[in-house]
């Protein structure tokens, strides 16, 4: 049973950073790192979105809004991804997941994200 654990979140005004982490235990490493990895985001009120991923091979993707803000990085020896959100809006307020690309993990608590105007 594969668990994620995300962290990193808080309350943060506009133009700020933060970085969130996902750790994966309960896995061996050929299962975390060879999968796509991939940061979500659910905003009040509406459906889970992915904003980036990143292949096995560190190759990235990210959903337009984030471009040039976020960068998606992972670290296989830790079973780790993480995001670096740089000059934060309010509109990217929500509660952040990792998961893989499709999501067959479970689903970990997320962290909160709040960006104040």
């Amino acid at each position: 049973q594969v668990q994620l654990v995300e962290s990193g979140g808080g309350l943060v005004q506009a133009g700020g950073s933060l970085t969130l982490s996902c750790a994966a235990s309960g896995t061996s490493g050929s299962m975390f790192r060879f999968k796509t990895m991939a940061w979500y985001r659910q905003a009040p009120g509406k459906q889970r979105e992915l904003v980036a991923h990143i292949t096995f091979g560190s190759s990235t993707n990210y959903v337009d809004s984030v471009k040039g803000r976020f960068t998606i990085s992972r670290d296989n020896a830790k079973n780790a991804v993480y995001l670096r959100m740089n000059s934060l809006k309010p509109e990217d307020t929500g509660v952040y997941y990792c998961n893989s690309v499709p999501s067959i993990f479970s689903w970990g608590q997320g962290t909160q994200v709040t960006v104040s105007s």
